[in-house]
């Protein structure tokens, strides 16, 4: 008998040994997944009144965000997270539909990040690099992501926790600097009267961006898998995450504007601006602190692909197997990672990227991650209702965590954030830039267009797909 003992205890602690993904790492993994250090100086460039807009959207877009994610994470432990709450609720045809937006969307971002890779080494060297080269270090970029994306997350968590710390470190340097520097030299964006304080167009425009640092606990969702506990540990990983993510939002936002004029401000290169700035004013060695604060950037970037890719790919593959995606997403190698999904990522993202020496428009960072912000909003659409019919169509599932309040009460929380959702949409498409102009307008409506045109194809095969597997059963 105890022999036999110590032989489940040894089963036992192997199928532990498995699981390596403890609460810490869901709460870093949130933490690592959701903020976007690169979009804090886009949101601090409305001025005084992103304060308006960081409340306004944590009340009625984070916070319900965050109920519904970790209610519909911890009562379905499915492998395909969205896909699957959306497919329970509406159908396979609607959780194709979620889940191809849901992959196309980190394409997009991809690319964008991959331009943006090329333009903040520029800015750390000093010097321009050539278009050649640029496209070559971000197909580099592309595959590096490829490949580690095809290891397990109890593989990748380190690093995934490393690039956290990175964050970490990069927020509290833009609060503490903007903030010294604002006590010390005065502030570079005075509030002189509550309506400094108060929205504007200008603010309405960035609401989008704003919204998008708010997105990606759900692919913690996707994790389930490597969990010890996931129905204990998903909703206290979004309560702890979402915490800390708030804080260090609001906290860099706030040093940026209190220490540089929201005039000096890009969307894709304010970050490094920001700290040659304090750097200088502070008098301290910029050719030194530069290059590092530009490799920790670069070193997040690179952790913001990878963290989304292994979720995003275990959905598409997910969805695959389901019969809701074209078969090659459903391809995994001998560690069941989903190669299909990342290798067909990889291959799109390399030839946006070829092409963009070949676009006449200068701020084609903008036009990825608007056509990102447009094509994930699609793929969110039916998530928020589908919390809502969950609660009445599928009374009886456990919910280790449930959202607090009435019929009245759920609706505001499922339709609210859409809401906001499809006001953002609108706004990405019709940003207005002095850059772009029409341009840029129709490259962005363009891109969505065949992104929802290529989404009804998936959606019409797959369905003629299923219906001709389910005839043979039949037949057999």
């Amino acid at each position: 008998m105890p022999a036999r003992k110590k032989i489940v205890k040894k089963l036992h602690e192997d199928k532990m040994q498995t699981k390596k993904f403890r609460l810490f790492d869901a709460v870093l993994a949130a933490v690592c997944v959701t903020m976007v250090v690169e979009s804090v100086a886009p949101t601090a460039a409305i001025g005084n009144s992103q304060y308006f807009w960081w409340i306004l959207m944590f009340v009625v877009f984070f916070i319900p965000y965050g109920f519904i994610t970790a209610e519909l994470g911890s009562a379905y432990l499915d492998k395909g997270g969205l896909f699957d709450w959306v497919k329970r609720a509406y159908g396979r045809d609607w959780g194709s539909r979620s889940a191809w937006y849901y992959w196309i969307q980190f394409v997009f971002w991809l690319a964008s990040l991959a331009v943006l890779f090329t333009e903040v080494l520029s800015q750390v060297l000093g010097r321009e690099i050539p278009v050649p080269v640029a496209v070559v270090l971000q197909l580099v970029l592309i595959w590096v992501m490829t490949y580690g994306s095809l290891l397990p997350i109890s593989v990748n968590k380190w690093l995934i926790n490393l690039g956290t710390y990175a964050k970490i470190i990069l927020m509290l340097g833009l609060g503490i600097f903007g903030l010294y520097c604002g006590i010390v030299f005065g502030f570079a964006n005075p509030i002189t009267s509550t309506g400094d304080l108060l929205p504007s167009f200008a603010g309405i425009t960035f609401v989008s961006v704003i919204i998008l640092n708010f997105k990606g606990f759900e692919v913690v969702a996707a994790f389930t898998k490597d969990m010890k506990n996931p129905k204990r540990e998903i909703p206290k990983a979004f309560l702890l995450g979402g915490v800390m993510i708030c804080f260090f939002y609001v906290f860099a936002s706030f040093g940026i504007g209190a220490a540089i004029p929201v005039a000096y401000l890009s969307t894709s290169g304010g970050l490094i601006d920001s700290f040659i700035h304090f750097f200088n004013v502070l008098g301290l060695p910029g050719h030194i602190l530069v290059p590092i604060v530009g490799v920790l950037f670069l070193f997040t970037l690179f952790i913001n692909v990878l963290s989304w890719a292994l979720g995003v790919n275990y959905v598409a593959s997910h969805a695959a197997e389901e019969g809701a995606m074209p078969k090659p997403f459903a391809i995994r190698n001998k560690e069941g990672a989903p190669i299909g999904s990342s290798i067909l990522i990889g291959i799109i993202a390399s030839i946006m990227v070829i092409i963009v020496p070949f676009i006449p428009n200068p701020d084609i960072f903008w036009g990825f991650f608007a056509m990102q912000i447009v094509t994930l909003f699609l793929a969110y659409l039916l998530m928020f209702p589908a919390f809502a019919k969950l609660r009445k169509t599928d009374p009886d599932t456990e919910r280790p965590f449930k959202t607090p309040g009435g019929p009245i009460m759920i609706k505001l929380i499922a339709y609210v954030p859409l809401f906001m959702l499809v006001v953002s949409a609108i706004l990405s498409i019709v940003h207005p830039t002095e850059e772009g102009g029409w341009y840029f307008n129709a490259m962005i409506a363009i891109g969505t267009a065949v992104a929802i045109l290529v989404g009804e194809v998936i959606v019409v095969t797959t369905r003629r797909e299923r219906r001709k597997q389910k005839l043979i059963a039949t037949a057999e």
